[in-house]
């Protein structure tokens, strides 16, 4: 785990300007910069970074944080992986917090295999491009599948001598050990003591990771050795698991998220070919069944999916079962295939882009109606074919999560059919509830067998966005504008005035004011502390509750950064932070010459407005939960006293707002 001082270490270093300038280009606006969203297609700027403030806000989808939440959402790197590549580009040595003896060595094995395969990809790609051997076969193979030299280069690809042991005996010449060398697969040992090379004589795919790291490789051989496989793929080891990669991910990542959309294909070169093409939202399967850890690796970019097919039926048929797993993890699946003799890597090697574009387009179904025409036709005219036919869309629709959507489908499957849609509901209603018996039942073996272990949510909602999901209350506003506050304006220190009533020696009232130099968050605390105020809104709370602990905590008078707050509460945060510089995008500030007078020059008066507006709309609701309980023809006496002494509160607190009691007592 790194440690925390080498993480504080990264945050210090690390500027958001210059991380994100790397992917997206930004033009000066006052004292921020703005460009075009890397997260939606746009023609106006709607993405500002604050260098000020060392955050980053995209106005046009919400997204917004420090350099590190960057990372995440446009590279989809884990928070280690973001960490590790800041580190990485501003040359800082992590540290690593203590392990135990098994942790360090689990995790230096695994580092090894890393550094082994990614030396593996070099070698292989030098192979290709410097050797005779290379050039003459896989660099020829390669231009004859249609590859340029800078897709070549993109993918890493490679060549594997037909030598029986020529890269086995580089890796070991350049001291890397045997035992990684057979953990990765890269090295057949035998039992005599010999060792050969796994790909010798073939042509090689890098398969790398999300983030790019090199986890396998997939070899094609190119001879004609009827006994040996056509394609091999590293084994399983301790960093390459074929069920849960995709060929073609870490190249594909950002297009997927910003189309919004996945291409799903079977093979390398297909995946490479449509690359080349120019459509780079596409990965592969790598040859084999489409799994669960594939389609949620595609969930963490997009929920659309759309299944590219071959175009002869006995390789629809097989590979439409792929559509229900895509269906049960809640997914939107389109199906388009190809012209018989097609292939997605033939179909875009000799077609241009825009008729590419605009073919999948045009082809694109639902799963629905292709899976219902392709089904069709083996059915003919035998009743009982149709019959399963049926049963097998309605066993599909079953497998989606949401109800609504069923319901559309089953309507869309009736029309298609022609046949009642009472019956599909009916048949429909059946599998379901099979399904969820079968799931209670897993269910419970799980608990049995997980009895001490806790359980929790995937799908939880983070605060920021069950924010999103809720309306706000104007109680929610005063929150939200209280937080903001404290956000920007905590560490300043002002003179704030009090009044209270004293009475002097003859006891005659006084009413006395006091001022004194206090923070904002001193101020804020107090007078909530005071009134013994709770925060209903729970992301608000949470954000007060850590910026309070923080303010006191702090050794040094300083104003607040996003990295103060808690990663989970970072979007929210950041939101506030550049409310209210959203104009800046359009270029406001240049065209008009009225002198803005900013928040800070009030504070005060901003600071004690909101903590009445705070008591005024609290003793508000306190009121009506009061009318309320007023019953006819009972006796009212104590509730009513208890109204008219908070009316005389509120009437004080409105006097101070500048605000009119409009709520009539009709009692």
């Amino acid at each position: 785990m790194i440690s925390k001082a080498s993480i504080d270490t990264v945050f210090e270093t690390a500027r958001v300007e210059e991380v994100i300038g790397d992917f997206v280009n930004l033009k000066r606006a006052g004292s921020n910069l703005k460009g075009l969203s890397p997260f939606s297609n746009e023609k106006s700027p709607s993405f500002m970074v604050s260098p000020v403030k060392q955050i980053w806000k995209d106005f046009s989808s919400g997204k917004g944080g420090n350099a590190v939440a960057f990372l995440m959402e446009h590279e989809h790197f884990t928070y280690p992986e973001a960490i590790r590549y800041l580190a990485k580009k501003y040359n800082i040595e992590l540290e690593e917090t203590e392990q135990t003896e098994q942790d360090k060595e689990q995790a230096n094995e695994k580092e090894s295999m890393y550094l082994v395969s990614e030396f593996a990809q070099k070698y292989f790609q030098n192979t290709l491009s410097n050797t005779d051997e290379g050039q003459a076969i896989g660099y020829s193979y390669f231009k004859e599948r249609g590859f340029t030299g800078d897709t070549i280069k993109k993918f890493g690809l490679g060549y594997s001598p037909e030598e029986w042991d020529a890269f086995t005996k580089e890796a070991l010449g350049k001291a890397y050990k045997l035992e990684y060398l057979d953990k990765t697969g890269f090295t057949i040992v035998r039992e005599d003591g010999r060792h050969i090379d796994r790909f010798r004589g073939r042509v090689m795919f890098p398969i790398q990771s999300m983030s790019g790291r090199v986890l396998g490789f997939g070899g094609r051989i190119l001879g004609n050795d009827k006994k040996a496989a056509k394609y091999l793929n590293s084994p399983e080891s301790d960093i390459y698991h074929k069920s849960k990669v995709l060929y073609g991910i870490y190249h594909a990542k950002q297009a997927i998220a910003k189309l919004d959309n996945c291409y799903l294909v079977e093979g390398y070169t297909d995946v490479i070919q449509f690359h080349q093409a120019g459509i780079e939202n596409t990965v592969a399967s790598s040859g084999t069944a489409l799994t669960p850890d594939q389609i949620r690796l595609i969930n963490r970019l997009t929920k659309n999916i759309t299944v590219l097919f071959d175009g002869d039926a006995a390789g629809l048929r097989a590979s439409i079962r792929g559509i229900d797993l895509i269906l049960e993890e809640g997914m939107n699946v389109k199906v388009c295939a190809f012209p018989d003799g097609e292939d997605p890597d033939s179909f875009a090697k000799k077609t241009p882009h825009d008729e590419l574009v605009a073919y999948l387009n045009d082809n694109s179904k639902d799963f629905i109606q292709f899976k219902a025409g392709l089904l069709m036709d083996e059915a003919k005219n035998d009743p009982v074919k149709k019959a399963g036919l049926i049963r097998d869309m309605v066993t599909s629709i079953s497998k989606i999560p949401d109800r609504i959507q069923r319901e559309i489908y089953i309507q869309e499957c009736a029309r298609i059919m022609d046949i009642s849609e009472q019956v599909l509901s009916s048949t429909l209603a059946q599998l379901v509830q099979k399904d969820v018996a079968d799931a209670g039942k897993k269910m419970k073996e799980e608990q049995r067998e997980n009895a001490m272990r806790p359980v929790y949510d995937d799908v939880m909602m983070s605060p920021d966005e069950q924010y999103r999901n809720e309306e706000m209350s104007s109680l929610d506003g005063i929150e939200k504008a209280i937080v903001d506050a404290l956000l920007k304006y905590g560490h300043v220190e002002d003179e704030f005035e009090d009044s209270y009533i004293k009475f002097d020696e003859f006891g005659v009232e006084k009413l006395v004011k006091e001022k004194k130099m206090c923070r904002v968050y001193e101020r804020i605390y107090m007078n909530i502390l005071e009134d013994e105020i709770e925060f209903s809104n729970t992301l608000f709370k949470g954000l007060y509750d850590e910026l309070i602990y923080k303010s006191y905590a702090l050794t040094e008078k300083r104003a607040f950064s996003i990295n103060d707050v808690s990663q989970d509460l970072q979007g929210f945060a950041t939101e506030l932070y550049m409310e209210d510089e959203k104009y800046l995008l359009s270029g406001w500030e240049e065209k008009q010459s009225i002198p803005v007078r900013l928040k800070v020059d009030t504070i005060v008066e901003h600071v004690d407005q909101l903590i009445l507006d705070l008591r005024w709309r609290l003793m508000d609701k306190y009121i009506a939960s009061l009318i309320s309980q007023v019953l006819p023809n009972a006796d009212n006496d104590e509730i009513m006293l208890q109204i008219r002494d908070n009316q005389v509160f509120i009437n004080k607190v409105s006097e101070k707002l500048g605000r009119i009691r409009v709520r009539k007592l009709n009692i």
